[in-house]
């Protein structure tokens, strides 16, 4: 029988960030077609609908997927995770269904948000597998995954639309696709990974032990709200510009924003290729190797940003005309500084990773509270008045609030680590 052995560093990154370029690609192309078969203003009722989920499903996720990823010490088993992660979807579902209904949108969005939230569901469940793969250091298997689903997903999402002339017809395409590639692959290369070279063997169907899922919903609870409050950050600019510039507006700055996950696919084949290596240094006391990992790829989303910076400042009206329409064009300076957001965020996110690899979980919500807390104020003090750019430099004062914060408790963390002789000698004499 094949074993599951983890691939090397290098292995794993390469195929994350093919993988997540790939995904990332068909998300945007997502973007494109709704651009170009439909109008600016279906491509923000995509993105309201997109705001709205996103917030409650990254608060149920309760971000299993890096407490997977960082679990060293192998405290629960995946079953726990995935008993986990089925209850919390169900309650998301219910909690989407809820505010949709109390919010009084047209019935034609009500619909587009709870569609989209259903799709999330499905992207959920693969999350948990997802996270099984990356705990194993087999991040070949996510990675086809991706390349399976960003096509089929821009295909039936496209496909939809072209036949409906309805962006319910391209939601309904975007559920079956992720459905399948959940059902016909996620579920059996997990399969693969926990029958082969694991302790876990068969241990796929989920598992609801109360005793055991109350602890994990306190050690995940944290990261919930963090990911909930950085979820948030990035709706509410979006929820302020529907409310006060319109649909239109919020479509043309839900596209232009897009185009900063270019540097985030780099910043995330990094982060989960090296998340798992980062938690065994601290596991191990290894502050040296933690600390000189975590320099680097802090290093590495520096050089993305300013490349990204860059490239906004000599083409950015070029390449907005060549990807959407003119319209987008006349936003050049507000290009610009979605780029420099980009570049602290990307920074920023690399420390978000240290930190969880650290496993500082609690601390991270007031950190992020802070950063949102930034962006809200900020929002609701210039938009009425300064327009798409107000809700740019928000996000660039919520990235430095972040990378502050964020350095602060990186900082603690390296205090903290005992250094690796004394782990080493305190494992000896338990023996």
């Amino acid at each position: 029988m094949q074993e599951s052995k983890p691939l090397t560093l290098r292995r794993n990154f390469s195929w994350t960030f093919i993988g997540n370029a790939v995904y990332a690609a068909c998300q945007w192309g997502m973007l494109v077609v709704l651009a170009k078969l439909g109008s600016s203003e279906m491509v923000g009722q995509f993105t309201l609908g997109l705001a709205v989920t996103a917030p409650v499903i990254m608060l149920t996720n309760l971000q299993l997927r890096a407490i997977q990823a960082t679990d060293a010490k192998k405290q629960y088993l995946f079953s726990d995770y995935l008993g986990l992660r089925l209850l919390s979807t169900t309650l998301a579902l219910i909690a989407i269904a809820t505010i949709t209904l109390i919010s009084g949108y047209q019935w034609e969005t009500s619909l587009v948000i709870l569609l989209v939230g259903l799709a999330k569901a499905f992207e959920s469940i693969s999350d948990v597998y997802y996270g099984l793969i990356q705990q194993h250091e087999r991040m070949d298997r996510m990675a086809m995954s991706l390349m399976i689903k960003g096509p089929l997903s821009l295909l039936l999402l496209g496909m939809g639309i072209y036949i409906s002339h309805h962006l319910v017809g391209g939601v309904l395409g975007l559920i079956l696709a992720w459905a399948a590639v959940l059902v016909g692959y996620d579920i059996r290369s997990s399969i693969f990974i926990l029958n082969n070279g694991t302790s876990e063997r068969g241990a796929l169907h989920p598992r609801w032990n109360l005793k055991t899922l109350s602890r994990l919903v306190w050690l995940a609870l944290p990261m919930g709200l963090v990911m909930m409050l950085i979820s948030l950050n990035d709706s509410i600019p979006r929820y302020i510009i529907a409310r006060y510039l319109g649909e239109q507006q919020l479509g043309i700055f839900a596209a232009m924003a897009y185009l900063m996950v270019a540097g985030n696919m780099v910043v995330l084949a990094l982060g989960q290729s090296a998340s798992p290596r980062l938690a065994k240094y601290y596991a191990t006391g290894d502050r040296k190797a933690f600390s000189t990992l975590l320099v680097k790829l802090a290093g590495i989303g520096a050089v993305l940003g300013g490349v990204a910076v860059l490239v906004a400042l000599i083409g950015g009206r070029e390449l907005l005309t060549l990807l959407y329409k003119p319209e987008f064009a006349q936003q050049a300076d507000l290009f610009v500084w979605l780029m420099v957001a980009a570049g602290i965020g990307y920074v920023a996110s690399f420390l978000g990773y240290g930190m969880t690899a650290a496993r500082y979980f609690r601390i991270q919500i007031p950190l992020f509270a802070s950063a949102t807390g930034m962006s809200a104020v900020t929002c609701l003090w210039l938009i009425p008045t300064r327009g798409l750019q107000a809700a740019a430099i928000a996000l660039v004062l919520s990235a430095i609030v972040q990378i502050v914060f964020s350095l602060a408790v990186i900082v603690h963390a390296l205090y903290k680590i005992p250094e690796r002789k004394e782990v080493v000698s305190i494992l000896e004499l338990r023996n």
